[in-house]
């Protein structure tokens, strides 16, 4: 028996690294300390962000400094690099930022994805565990189905957060366009709280007609406040389990944003268009699309801005998430706190148990158009 396992996680990993390549590497890595971590409250503004299910019904404190105040302090530029292009699921291209030797993750972030698909390619059956999903369509459209028969569409500016919790089975495939053009999106990968890492499966859809606009210096800077907080203006609801901030920023010449995050999270912009000046004063770089600017975890607020001279707008994501204090063991799409629980997961997988029981003869439809 133990040999029949042996081998049959062997050809598990050889069917799934089909699909990815983060398969290749087994990756451990450890989370921020306690310390790291703990929110400090004072005068300033504070939040109670209550996630929206009584798995996780723990309240977040959320401090805030406004830029205006005195106090607060610019958070300054730890790294910025390019995202290079590579191959990815069957025909797709990708640029990956997080996940990457330059950046293996960023608690509680696992992954960034800025993806880009044509015709014939997209993401066939695949599983995941222990993590939650967030991709966002900027052109284009993409269909989902799960093993659960779930089905659905996202299309330009919409979103879907997929939380994996115990185990999922589903495809992620591509509309053909008319015009003959790609489905183009970013996909973020976060990290849950060990404690829901065996949650049961959800998904919930945010359509773009949805999402409020925080307009900010006369009109010049507009902020898609998809969740979290931006000027006055509050996202619809929390989508993920892990408290996360996700804002689309566009900013025309001349126009300058001062973005409050809060206090001791995890922060990064990627640029999807345009050439940005980030940071404050004397400490600013610009850069240009397809970059990732991650930023120190001190300070309250992000700067960002775009010359009066400049001859576009920019336009970039930014995102923010509460670090979480646990190690990260991940394999391919199961992402748990040791190895032996990734091994499990393969078994599980493996046998249709403890919850991939749907797995067993199950194939999307949406799937059968690929052609391998």
């Amino acid at each position: 028996m133990r040999l029949f396992l042996s081998l049959s996680i062997a050809i598990t990993a050889i069917i799934l690294s089909r699909y990815s390549s983060h398969l290749q590497t087994l990756i451990v890595s450890y989370g921020q300390t306690p310390d790291s971590t703990r929110l400090v409250q004072t005068n300033q503004t504070t939040i109670n962000t209550n996630i929206t299910s009584q798995i996780n019904a723990d309240a977040f404190p959320i401090t805030i400094t406004d830029p205006t105040n005195k106090m607060a302090v610019p958070r300054t530029i730890r790294q910025v690099f390019l995202a290079i292009e590579q191959a990815e699921g069957a025909g797709a291209r990708v640029r990956r930022s997080i996940g990457t030797p330059k950046l293996r993750n960023l608690s509680p972030f696992l992954m960034l994805d800025h993806f880009t698909i044509g015709k014939g390619a997209g993401f066939p059956d695949h599983p995941h565990r222990g993590q939650e999903t967030i991709t966002y369509l900027l052109s284009g459209g993409v269909d989902h189905e799960d093993f659960a028969g779930n089905k659905g569409t996202i299309g330009p500016g919409d979103l879907q957060f997929m939380t994996a919790g115990r185990g999922i089975m589903h495809a992620e495939m591509p509309h053909e366009n008319a015009d003959g053009s790609p489905n183009v999106g970013m996909q973020l990968w976060v990290d849950l709280p060990k404690r829901l890492k065996m949650c049961e499966p959800r998904y919930r859809d945010l359509r773009a007609t949805e999402i409020p606009v925080a307009t900010v210096d006369d009109g010049r800077v507009e902020v898609k406040v998809i969740s979290g907080q931006s000027h006055g203006v509050d996202s619809v609801r929390d989508l993920a389990y892990t408290p996360v901030w996700l804002l689309d920023v566009t900013i025309r010449p001349g126009g300058r944003l001062a973005q409050p995050l809060p206090k001791g999270w995890n922060g990064f912009a990627y640029t999807l268009s345009g050439s940005t000046v980030f940071g404050s004063n004397d400490a600013t770089k610009v850069v240009k699309e397809f970059h990732n600017v991650v930023f120190d975890q001190g300070g309250d607020y992000v700067e960002a801005s775009v010359p009066d001279n400049a001859e576009s707008e920019s336009r970039f994501i930014l995102v923010a998430g509460l670090p979480l204090d646990q190690k990260v063991v991940q394999y391919g799409p199961f992402v748990l706190t040791s190895q032996e629980e990734v091994y499990q997961a393969m078994v599980d997988y493996q046998t249709a148990s403890n919850g991939f029981e749907r797995v067993r003869g199950w194939e999307s439809e949406i799937g059968k158009r690929m052609a391998f």
